[in-house]
């Protein structure tokens, strides 16, 4: 009888089991037992793309040159149209030839940047809680992750000074996001020139994702780390179209910057990809540069929604903390459920309430003891969602 290869995967030993992946299971079981689950828990835009972008993608998809292999760093015109949308929204100047690289969406250009410059023995900052990538980009090239408390509750700047003075071994780079993912969380240019500057005392890189740049409110303006002076000597940051335009699905994103690191996940690409359809790629650009009052759009929108969630929550007792920014909404669990965690808490959403959260726990141990929604559920289910909570909370005796 012959031997089974290896199955001794040890990279795969480093990612623990997805925490998401379970309450999808919960999900589908409550929908195959007829329940109508109302669905927050992912950051899935459930509208369409604008049609002036959908157009582009047709008109170039009916040119045969554009059928053949495409640049991993990113056509010219894409790279031109993000250096413009810099310019015009921050007011910084970038070379799209050394300093913009098209990535296949943010996420792959965060996993192949880490893949590209990080190594065993190296050491990175990452915010605790984050998005899953911060995280295990890093771990996954190799990397040690020291967590640095980041929750609404703590202070992060001080957290991360900590974690630089008592870290074993230099760490060579540190990774934000603001608006932050999942905490909602925002910072203006001054914590940025505070950050580039203790960044550049201990000679670490910065990676920031700026996913959620157009999805602020009530008059905030997210700030691009970039707009700090010198911040390009150690900083890149990474965009993405999904949330601004509505095209999670096309797998659009940039990284912008320093020219040493963007010249480091060129050559990581150049190995790895082809870069994406020439026709995703112009529909880009025409993205970019052409109307945005979509954008203006989807911005009113996702604060609306906002609005109706939180003021709904607060009805039924669960008082929680408006977002400035981002597609997310930062829940703590009301007192009388704390005991049961974030995962558990999650569960019982389902099954009793047939309301989707993502469990905080998912996002790091930081993240226990909330709850993450997505605003990408339209009015009338919100309210749905909320005469549910209210009949579960009734039940349980909290109202």
């Amino acid at each position: 009888m012959s031997q089974q290869p290896s199955t001794d995967f040890k990279r795969l030993d480093l990612l623990p089991p997805y925490v998401f992946s379970v309450i999808d299971q919960l999900k589908a079981e409550a929908a195959a037992n007829g329940q109508d689950v109302i669905d927050f828990g992912m950051g899935n835009p459930d509208q369409p793309t604008p049609q002036h972008i959908v157009n582009a993608l047709v008109d170039a998809a009916q040119a045969g040159e554009n059928h053949r292999y495409s640049a991993s760093k990113g056509i010219v015109p894409v790279r031109k149209a993000i250096c413009d949308w810099y310019q015009r929204k921050f007011a910084v100047t970038l070379d799209p030839e050394t300093e913009a690289i098209y990535t296949i969406g943010s996420k792959e250009g965060l996993a192949d940047l880490t893949l590209a410059v990080l190594d065993k023995g190296d050491v990175v900052l990452v915010p605790d809680p984050a998005y899953p990538i911060h995280t295990y980009g890093p771990i996954i090239a190799g990397a040690t992750v020291i967590q640095v408390p980041a929750g609404p509750e703590d202070d992060f700047e001080a957290n991360l000074q900590a974690a630089i003075e008592n870290s074993p071994v230099k760490p060579k780079m540190m990774i934000l996001n603001y608006p932050s993912n999942p905490t909602s969380e925002c910072v203006d240019i001054a914590f940025f020139e505070r950050i580039v500057a203790l960044a550049k005392k201990h000679n670490i890189w910065i990676v920031h994702d700026l996913a959620y740049a157009d999805l602020s409110f009530d008059g905030y303006r997210a700030p691009s780390i970039l707009e700090v002076e010198g911040a390009k000597e150690i900083a890149v940051e990474a965009y993405t179209l999904s949330k601004s335009y509505n095209m999670a699905g096309w797998r659009v994103g940039f990284m912008v910057g320093n020219a040493t690191l963007i010249a480091a996940l060129t050559k990581m690409k150049s190995y790895l990809d082809y870069g994406s359809f020439a026709p995703i790629q112009y529909a880009a650009s025409v993205a970019l540069t052409g109307p945005q009052d979509c954008v203006e759009e989807i911005r009113l929108r996702y604060q609306t929604r906002r609005d109706q969630l939180c003021e709904g929550l607060a009805s039924i007792g669960w008082d929680v903390k408006k977002p400035k920014a981002s597609m997310f909404l930062w829940a703590k669990i009301p007192e009388a459920y704390q005991a049961l965690g974030s995962m558990k808490f999650a569960e019982k959403l389902i099954k009793e309430a047939s309301v989707a959260v993502s469990p905080g726990i998912g996002f790091g141990e930081g993240g226990e003891g909330y709850v993450r929604f997505g605003l990408i559920v339209d009015s009338e289910r919100t309210e749905k969602a909320i005469e549910n909570l209210r009949a579960l909370f009734v039940k349980d005796g909290l109202l």
